[in-house]
């Protein structure tokens, strides 16, 4: 457990000198008594505990991660922090998949098509199955069931393969039946709305007409050769669409044959009346897709303390490191000290110097959220997941300040601990340059190294850590970073390796560019295109 380091005396000054003046000041003394609760006892205690066997290495979607997630929680709760997800969660699931087709094959009366050319299917939108055989489809209308306009009311097709128009129909007016107006409505705009619809009626495939096929193409070939781990709202248990394959306007006058000219009438009496007459097809599909399935689930920790100023408390300082590691390899532990069981020590103790500082009446003025990600090596994938669902705008979060490794001394710096690379802290703002540069300068005085900064870096460090899911979206981001050594990824980045004296300063010259973020009277500015 975290220790409270404001006690006896440290308590008194602080809660004595808030009594003599606003609780949204503080003096530099103030800051200096609070940066100092950052200390070498604690740092070993956590990252002695991160970089443990016991959690193997911490490894996204492992049960090591899960754990060393438990420890953070467990952290934060003891000092205080609530919890901002829910009454009791501290965590934010994400959820990632890469899925590949093993086998894409679809024949027409025994004769092979050709997928990507004339019908594709994108794995990440339909169940594995093995080969199915199709013998008759159902002419549907649009696929959509609403009370404005339903293809589907009065028809069972509960076990049959449809096959539809993509878009939505219109009456004689123009206008489209379910908005009223000229404009479209969510089934136009999300095909998983007529998917989701086909799988609560109990249909086995959708062939869906696709009038932009060689636009739309496109996406699922770049899927269907992207490797990646992606972003997905649901698990594959959790899928709730129905299988489907996109068809050409030609391949769909081929499989409709002789019925074509039923359906074309079919649609037309849609757009006359409002009402579908269904059309049963008999053909002869035979339709396989197998896929290989990789899913990770992880969990972000957060926790968030509320600013002072009735004003600037929807504006969010975010301090971010991430805590995944990369596992183990056979009986190979990679703990993972530095590689950034550091940078988790470190923002554990800088979130503590905030709790106390609230409990002392010289809370912050604006409200800070600390967040450790995972699923930083699997592609910076936790700080993405939380940068496109963010629990507080985007819009009102001023900064990022990120820590990633600060517990090492690379080659470059041997025999000096007392330096820290800073990245990216000019890149879209020069005041978040600046006010670290005069922090440093007042309160701890390390070398500052910029040769990672250069745009024309070789190393291109400043894409490869979670600050960059900030930066890209336009927020100032600062990542604080030792460079790599020896030990990097491998199982010998242990714990009696770190430095804790230097990850003390850093860790001090980091809550002092929090502090002063957290409280000046205006918000930094945006100024470097």
């Amino acid at each position: 457990m975290i220790r409270i380091l404001l006690a006896g005396a440290l308590l008194l000054s602080l809660t004595s000198n808030a009594q003599e003046r606003s609780p949204l000041s503080t003096t530099d003394e103030q800051a200096r008594e609070l940066a100092a609760t950052i200390t070498v006892d604690d740092l070993r205690e956590h990252l002695t505990v991160l970089s443990s066997d016991e959690m193997e290495g911490r490894e996204t979607g492992q049960p090591g991660q899960k754990r060393a997630a438990a420890y953070l929680a467990a952290q934060l709760d003891s000092l205080g922090i609530a919890p901002i997800i829910g009454d009791t969660a501290y965590m934010q699931t994400i959820k990632f998949s890469r899925q590949n087709w093993q086998t894409i094959d679809m024949q027409l009366n025994g004769e092979p098509l050709r997928h990507l050319w004339e019908y594709y299917s994108a794995p990440s939108k339909n169940a594995s199955r093995d080969s199915v055989t199709i013998d008759e489809l159902v002419f549907l209308g649009y696929g959509i069931d609403d009370p404005a306009y339903s293809d589907y009311r009065g028809h069972d097709v509960r076990g049959k393969s449809i096959i539809i128009f993509s878009g939505e129909p219109r009456g004689r007016d123009g206008n489209f039946y379910l908005s009223g107006t000229k404009d479209p409505s969510e089934y136009s705009l999300d095909d998983g709305r007529k998917l989701r619809t086909a799988y609560e009626h109990g249909v086995e495939t959708v062939f869906i007409i696709d009038a932009a096929f060689k636009q739309n193409v496109q996406d699922v070939r770049r899927e269907t050769l992207d490797g990646r781990m992606r972003m997905t709202d649901r698990t594959e248990a959790e899928r709730d669409e129905a299988n489907n394959v996109y068809l050409t306007p030609a391949l769909a006058k081929k499989i409709l044959g002789d019925d074509y000219r039923q359906v074309i009438k079919a649609r037309k009496r849609i757009e006359r009346k409002g009402r579908l007459r269904p059309v049963t097809v008999a053909t002869d599909i035979s339709l396989t897709q197998t896929k290989d399935v990789r899913e990770l689930i992880g969990e972000n920790v957060l926790g968030y303390i509320r600013g002072t100023d009735p004003k600037l408390a929807e504006e969010v300082l975010v301090v971010s490191a991430h805590y995944d590691h990369i596992g183990r390899r056979g009986d190979a532990i990679f703990n993972g000290a530095d590689d950034n069981g550091s940078g988790s020590s470190t923002i554990l103790e800088i979130a503590e110097a905030f709790a106390e500082a609230k409990a002392a009446g010289l809370g912050p003025r604006r409200s800070v959220l600390f967040l450790w990600v995972s699923g930083e090596e699997k592609g910076l994938l936790g700080s993405e997941y939380y940068a496109t669902h963010p629990v507080f705008p985007l819009e009102y979060t001023i900064a990022d300040i990120n820590v990633d490794m600060v517990g090492r001394i690379d080659p470059a710096h041997e025999g000096n601990p007392d330096y820290i690379y800073v990245i990216g802290s000019n890149r879209l703002s020069t005041e978040l340059h600046d006010i670290n540069e005069a922090v440093n300068r007042d309160f701890t005085k390390l070398e500052l190294d910029y040769t990672y900064n250069a745009k024309d870096d070789p190393n291109n460090f400043y894409e490869r850590s979670d600050h960059y899911n900030f930066a890209e979206r336009g927020v100032p981001s600062v990542f604080f970073f030792n460079g790599t050594h020896a030990d990097y990824h491998r199982d010998t980045d242990t714990v009696e390796k770190i430095n804790f004296e230097k990850m003390v300063n850093i860790g001090r010259l980091i809550f002092h560019n929090a502090w002063q973020l957290a409280n000046q009277d205006k918000r930094i500015e945006v100024d470097v295109e």
